[in-house]
């Protein structure tokens, strides 16, 4: 195996460990927040994966791994959106009689 392998391997892995720490150093009351913005950078990820699916005179093993980016990186952007805007909903002012109807 190439010595450029084993670098990025390590990269992964540092990144990994990385991610995990400063994740878990996070109050409750700000992790929803901090996921659904961060679920909404993989926008990047599915730029880039269409941007390497649509390069002339790929392997089919890359087109596959760039189309299952493309498939997970917008599941991810959809449900970033998605948590935030149920989470945005719970600051919203109710009307009067709205809450009644809701405990029905």
């Amino acid at each position: 195996m190439t010595t450029s392998f084993w670098i990025e391997l390590t990269v992964l892995i540092l990144a990994a460990f990385l991610g995990f720490e400063v994740i878990s150093k996070v109050p409750t009351l700000l992790h929803t927040p901090l996921m659904s913005g961060t679920n909404a950078i993989h926008g990047i990820v599915v730029v880039g994966a269409i941007i390497v699916a649509g390069l002339p005179h790929q392997d089919t093993w890359i087109r596959v791994v760039a189309l299952v980016a493309v498939a997970l990186g917008t599941g991810n952007v959809v449900g970033g959106f998605v948590v935030t805007d149920r989470m945005l909903e719970m600051f919203k002012k109710r009307k009067p009689g709205q809450a009644e109807e809701q405990n029905e």
